[in-house]
């Protein structure tokens, strides 16, 4: 009789082979899917399948993070709101300020009869990209030309100045930053009301304020405005607050740096301004007292000169005339002597003596031979 185990422990395939086939199964649908894409139909029903399971997992973990979550956020807008109570309460009081003044400065100027200086416009835009030069600090904005955009405008944001459009698209306009090294801003100092310019640094992290003097008054801390006097910048625009001042006794100019107070780099969200200022142009450049003074000099040595010449014309046009009237034949002896006659108030050529002949080599005053004057019927010349 054969020996055979009993059917509850009969052995198949061994382990080796069992293993080698999964392997190349795997294998097999895993090209197959890389390749054909085979089992994206399979892959999505069990994704469907499993996928309310894997939400009852998930739900004791969103449970602890949304009571954290809760709890900050809770407190975080319990502290925002606080402050912007306070800060809603300030410009409250701003605002009836300022709705004070404007009322005020109307009937000032109304009473002193002046015009308004300007008219601002704003235009809201977004930084879509940084451009190509590392080496420049520039923006591109999505507005342009067909959205009103001009060349030269003001950007800014709800902290101050940004930067000024310095080109225009059609439906884009490049923006050069406050930080550039070729962005030049006309600024004065609030607490002294010192007027400069403030430039970029070739870095793009700070500002720098030049032309000013050793002697003035400038501190760290101190706020820069725009001054308005370029015509570009409306006045009163926050610009920089002064971190450093150094005064060298070489030098008459003291070196300030500044950081802007607006987040350069880190706006998003723009204002372009249409500053139009209605200030009359200034008027032409009149000659200083020196150029003046120079010119009445030189106007008074050149009238004796004047008088000189206008007294050699007559001179020289009467030797002229003579030279073109000298009589060449009897009878233009003959016009001369009756044009004499006929010329009022000439005098007569002096008579010489009886009996006293002029030498026949004589010769006139300006050299010419004598003329010898015919008869003209006894009539005395």
């Amino acid at each position: 009789m054969e020996y055979s185990p009993p059917p509850l422990f009969k052995q198949g395939p061994s382990a080796l082979a069992r293993l080698i086939f999964f392997v190349l199964l795997a294998l097999a649908l895993l090209i197959s899917d890389a390749r054909f894409k085979t089992l994206e139909i399979v892959r999505g029903v069990l994704g469907a399948g499993l996928y309310p399971l894997q939400r009852a997992a998930l739900v004791p973990r969103d449970i602890l993070m949304g009571a954290a979550d809760l709890a900050v956020t809770s407190a975080s807008l319990r502290g925002q709101n606080d402050a912007l109570h306070k800060k809603n309460l300030q410009l409250s009081l701003q605002a009836n300020t300022a709705a004070e003044l404007a009322a005020e400065n109307g009937h000032l100027r109304a009473l002193l009869q002046l015009s308004q200086r300007m008219t601002t416009q704003s235009i809201p835009a977004e930084i879509q990209y940084d451009t190509r030069d590392p080496f420049t600090q520039k923006v591109i904005i999505g507005r342009g030309a067909q959205q009103g955009i001009q060349d030269g405008s003001p950007v800014v944001n709800e902290d101050g100045v940004i930067g000024q459009v310095t080109r225009v698209f059609p439906l884009q306009a490049e923006v050069t930053l406050l930080t550039d090294k070729d962005q030049a801003v006309p600024v004065q100092v609030v607490r002294t009301g010192l007027r400069s310019v403030i430039y970029g640094t070739p870095k793009g992290d700070s500002l720098d304020l030049r032309f000013v003097p050793i002697s003035a008054d400038v501190q760290a801390g101190d706020e820069l405005v725009t001054s308005g006097l370029d015509g570009t910048y409306p006045p009163g625009l926050p610009v920089a607050k002064v971190v450093r001042v150094d005064k060298q006794a070489d030098t008459a100019f003291a070196r300030v740096v500044c950081l802007p107070v607006a987040p350069v780099r880190g706006a998003r969200q723009l204002l372009v301004l249409h500053y139009q200022n209605t200030v009359p142009p200034r008027p032409a450049d009149e000659p200083d007292a020196a150029s003046a003074a120079k010119e009445a000099k030189l106007k008074k040595g050149a009238k004796p000169a004047d008088k000189n010449a206008k007294a050699a014309a007559p001179a020289s046009a009467a030797t002229a005339t003579a030279a073109a009237a000298k009589p060449t034949s009897g009878s233009a002896a003959t016009a001369t002597a009756a044009e004499k006659k006929a010329a009022p108030g000439r005098t007569a050529p002096e008579k010489k003596p009886a009996g006293e002949k002029k030498p026949a080599n004589e010769k006139k005053a300006d050299g010419r031979p004598p003329v010898e004057k015919p008869a003209t019927g006894g009539i005395d010349e």
